[in-house]
């Protein structure tokens, strides 16, 4: 499980697009299993499971629809979408609200049938791009066992995040971008001895951000509660 970390404009972004297929590099290869992925892009897109940041669904399907088309699009037998689809709504409490269209959902609900799309045909690397957007604590609970099982299985786990608590319990590797070049590699454990940092966020803040975090902040309540 790589926790994939850096301020916004580092690469976060772009770097999801390319392992997605959705944007080839301008230099160098994305490969997997050895091979690049733009030789067999539908090949390998059937072993991905994919979170992407903005839950984009289409408000007019329900959950099910919606569900049942990514099934479909994956080529998954009729009785095993079917089968998976009922039992990963109802896992993720979503089955009572299976015939609602996904314009009436809650942020955390379409979230949530995200995770069940990514997850449905058991793929190999599931890329996880801000997972936990809308969640509620239940759920966040569910989803740190989850993917921790999920790797345990063998598969890879690339999490992209801003959440620094959860990538620093969950993720066994942790790699920090800056202005698209990588200035921390290795285990969490690694990277902590190396800079001699306690906690993830320490360590984000030494190599991610300039910013004195505590000042800005300061300046932003000074600025706020300025007479006028």
């Amino acid at each position: 499980m790589l926790g994939y970390l850096g301020p916004n404009g580092s690469g976060k972004s772009t770097t999801v697009k390319m392992l997605t297929g959705l944007l080839q590099p301008t230099r160098g290869q994305v490969l997997f299993e050895g091979r690049d992925i733009q030789s067999d892009l539908v090949s390998y897109r059937k072993r991905l499971g994919y979170v992407p940041e903005a839950a984009n669904l289409y408000p007019l399907l329900t959950g099910q629809e919606y569900l049942e088309m990514v099934g479909t699009f994956r080529a998954m037998s009729l009785a095993q979408m079917k089968s998976k689809i009922s039992s990963l709504l109802e896992l993720f409490s979503l089955f009572a609200h299976r015939h609602v269209s996904l314009g009436s959902y809650s942020k955390g609900m379409r979230q949530r049938i995200l995770l069940i799309a990514a997850l449905m045909d058991n793929p190999d690397v599931l890329i996880l791009d801000e997972p936990l957007s809308g969640l509620d604590v239940t759920s966040v609970l569910i989803f740190k066992n989850l993917i921790q099982a999920f790797s345990a299985l063998g598969k890879g786990v690339f999490y992209c995040s801003h959440i620094l608590e959860v990538v620093e319990k969950v993720c066994s590797q942790l790699l920090i971008l800056r202005s698209g070049h990588v200035i921390a590699y290795g285990s969490t454990e690694d990277v902590r001895r190396r800079i001699g940092q306690s906690s993830l966020e320490r360590i984000f803040l030494e190599l991610g951000e300039d910013a004195d975090v505590v000042k800005v902040a300061n300046e932003i309540v000074d600025v706020v509660v300025a007479p006028s």
